[in-house]
């Protein structure tokens, strides 16, 4: 009952806090857009000022709302610390030592959360290159346990998550500007909240367990199995499949949070890669260029019939 409990907090404490990600971000990639003047002499200048942050406050003002104002970053420091204590006091001795290990790797997260409570918080690109290695031990550890056919399944795809979300990380701490790198790493913190909540079905819900699988309730570390080969091999095919539906849904969600924060924000009509936004052309109503022009061309036709 415990695990099903800690499964499911963990499904919405990552899912909630990768998509609050992804929207701040987003919001932040066109922001400097409609920030400018509608001159469009600071258009271009606003175009590559973009950076990705590993945490975004929401957005109220610094002065009346303070503590609303870093809600997320509190509520990710109080998850943290339940997810360590749940690891930490693990009740099963046969689980303890990858119980402790999680917990460690967790700790190393809730180290970089409070650092950011610091005058002088780390650098964005420090932040980001620890939050790689962290998201590596989290993959490495992930991939070593191994208590039951299923759920190893289970734990080696989350070990996968983790080693996109280790790679994205490490990409934005050589490249601070690349937003793609950013969308990536919020939509793989939401989709290893998605599979937190799969892996609790397929494996502490009767209703969702694999048929030919059952739970061991008489053991030492309680887990799922599946006696039959082929019992296991459609499992594994059903969590399979479960990853790519779950993988087809984060993108479609990230597409439609993309599309609308551009759309709120104006930034459709900005180019943000390369050469900055287009600038409109001069048109006659602007600087009566093209009065000018037939005034000279009647007064060269007036000279020359003169003269002929």
């Amino acid at each position: 009952m415990a695990d099903l409990l800690y499964h499911t907090f963990t499904f919405f404490a990552l899912f909630s806090y990768g998509t609050y990600h992804l929207v701040l971000a987003t919001r932040s990639f066109f922001k400097p857009t409609t920030s400018s003047s509608s001159s469009s002499r600071s258009a271009p200048a606003a175009a590559g000022d973009y950076t990705a942050h590993p945490y975004y406050p929401l957005p109220c003002s610094p002065q009346r709302h303070h503590v609303l104002r870093h809600l997320p970053l509190y509520l990710s420091v109080l998850s943290l610390l339940i997810s360590i204590i749940h690891h930490a006091l693990s009740s099963v001795a046969a689980n303890r030592f990858f119980s402790l290990q999680y917990a460690v790797s967790l700790l190393f997260f809730l180290l970089l959360a409070a650092s950011l409570f610091l005058p002088i918080p780390l650098p964005p690109d420090l932040v980001f290159l620890l939050s790689a290695v962290a998201f590596a031990l989290l993959s490495s550890i992930s991939s070593a346990y191994q208590p039951s056919d299923l759920q190893s399944k289970c734990e080696s795809v989350s070990s996968v998550i983790s080693a996109a979300c280790a790679a994205f990380s490490l990409a934005l701490a050589v490249c601070p500007r690349l937003f793609l790198a950013e969308l990536a790493l919020a939509s793989s913190i939401s989709l290893q909240g998605l599979w937190a909540l799969q892996t609790c079905l397929s494996l502490y819900v009767e209703g969702f367990i694999p048929q030919g699988c059952h739970r061991l309730l008489d053991v030492a570390i309680e887990s799922t199995r599946c006696e039959i080969e082929e019992s296991r091999i459609r499992a594994a095919a059903l969590l399979d499949l479960a990853f790519m539906l779950h993988t087809t849904f984060i993108a479609v969600i990230t597409v439609a949070v993309y599309a609308y924060v551009a759309w709120v924000c104006g930034g459709c009509h900005t180019r943000r890669y390369g050469v900055g936004a287009y600038e409109a052309l001069p048109t006659s109503s602007s600087s009566g260029g093209l009065a000018d022009l037939d005034h000279v061309q009647m007064k060269t036709i007036i000279k020359n019939s003169m003269q002929a």
